[in-house]
């Protein structure tokens, strides 16, 4: 096997040196070969990255048994996709951090719209990619990121409450036995917690308020010593700056002695945005944060110093001073967002917003991800296909990754799935696989 170090000046033996590593997770020599092909059937110029699409692609003299190979690998074949997550992460991650330091952990979850109530973890469900209720499954995910690039390294089925009880559900999309039901907040704690364990390299957590609200997901990050910028909702209430609840009350009699901390009805903390609406317009400063496709992207903020009051009047001790950070863009009645961080006091507003900014980088990768590799288009309705065919697909996007870190496009161009210009055989002229659009 070539050396990590050595890297191929052609693009197509850097692909293939790339698949060589991936396939030594296949846990078969049966599997390795099957596993390359979908990986590149994963990067063919096709509309629909389903089994048979590929499979025509890919073989056009023999479909079916090509079909075969493909489901087999992604459906039924028992690899593990820890173990290739972990691959294509030690294999991309020393490109990415090449030129930019490790800068976050992005979490975050994206939804596939799917009709039918018998493939593993659908159910009705807010869908972020319809932008309301609709039948679904959603999938939870950790991204390791810098300021130019990122790369799913954990990735895992929400499993609904109904699902997670259902025996004979579970039985048939073939969940294993060890998944219980778990919130989307414990399932991306989960995932960072086997991250530190590996010891991958730690950055700032990033997380929407689905995420940031919640309080045990919060606290789970402190245990680990990991510093985060999450979103929170404006009914979060907080300490303002300069305040915290009121110490044990002093007893005048003998006894036991009060310990736990205390509120009154003139002492009270406020939500985020009664705090925010106290706010002059000397108190936001204009800040930009990068550049969109109609210029520099900017708005309005301003950070305090508070003290999160969730359930203190149950502890001893106040909890630490954060950094509230508000967005409030020119023109609304009110801010738009906000966020806790419990980032050191000497951090600039700047660096704040830049961090807490960052999350649009994963808004780029799913696109590229549903859009460029289909990781939306597998069709079957069991647990470990679902797996299979998106650790096939973070794989197949890795190898994009590292090269546009290895060897970035001119300035205005952009390397894309299309672009790696390996040549399987022909379909023939007008066949039209089950699934497509037309033919390929």
């Amino acid at each position: 096997m070539k050396s990590r170090q050595q890297i191929p000046f052609d693009r197509s033996q850097r692909f293939e040196d790339y698949l060589e590593h991936l396939t030594q997770c296949a846990g078969h020599a049966d599997r390795m070969v099957p596993m390359e092909n979908y990986t590149k059937g994963l990067l063919l110029p096709l509309e629909r990255k389903s089994v048979e699409p590929m499979a025509a692609r890919l073989a056009p003299g023999n479909v079916r048994r090509m079909h075969q190979s493909l489901h087999h690998i992604v459906a039924d074949a028992a690899w593990s996709d820890l173990a290739l997550l972990k691959e294509v992460r030690e294999q991309v991650l020393p490109a990415m951090t090449r030129r930019h330091k490790l800068l976050a952990w992005i979490v975050d979850d994206t939804g596939f719209p799917k009709k039918g109530s018998h493939s593993v973890g659908v159910m009705r469900q807010y869908c972020g990619q319809v932008g309301k209720q609709d039948n679904c499954r959603i999938a939870v995910s950790v991204s390791l990121a810098t300021e130019q690039a990122s790369l799913p390294a954990r990735y895992q089925l929400y499993l609904p409450e109904n699902w997670a009880g259902d025996a004979q559900l579970r039985r048939k999309a073939g969940v294993p036995e060890e998944i219980r039901f778990q919130t989307k907040q414990q399932i991306a704690a989960e995932q960072i917690r086997s991250l530190c364990e590996e010891g991958v390299e730690r950055g700032v957590v990033l997380a929407d308020a689905a995420y940031g609200n919640d309080h045990g997901f919060r606290e789970e990050l402190e245990k680990l010593e990991l510093a985060y910028a999450v979103g929170i909702q404006s009914s979060t209430t907080v300490w303002p700056p300069g305040t915290a609840p009121l110490p044990p009350k002093t007893r005048k009699t003998s006894g036991r002695p009060a310990q736990l901390l205390r509120r009154d009805q003139q002492h009270q903390p406020l939500s985020v945005k009664e705090l925010a609406l106290c706010l002059g317009s000397g108190d936001l400063r204009r800040v930009s944060w990068r550049e969109g496709t109609r210029g520099a992207m900017h708005s309005r903020f301003a950070c305090l110093r508070v003290r999160i009051a969730h359930r203190d009047i149950w502890r001893k001790e106040p909890h630490p001073e954060q950094w509230l950070v508000i967005e409030w863009p020119t023109g609304e009645k009110e801010p738009t967002k906000y966020w806790l961080a419990n980032l050191p006091e000497s951090i600039s507003l700047r660096g704040l917003v830049l961090l807490a900014k960052q999350r649009w980088i994963i808004e780029r990768d799913y696109q590229e991800l549903k859009q460029e590799l289909g990781l939306g288009h597998f069709e079957g309705r069991g647990w470990r296909g679902f797996h299979h065919h998106a650790s096939l697909c973070i794989a197949a996007y890795g190898f994009l990754v590292r090269e546009r870190c290895l060897f970035p496009p001119p300035p205005g161009e952009s390397l894309r799935a299309a672009d790696l210009r390996f040549s399987p055989p022909r379909s023939e002229a007008g066949y039209e696989p089950r699934g497509a659009a037309g033919p390929h």
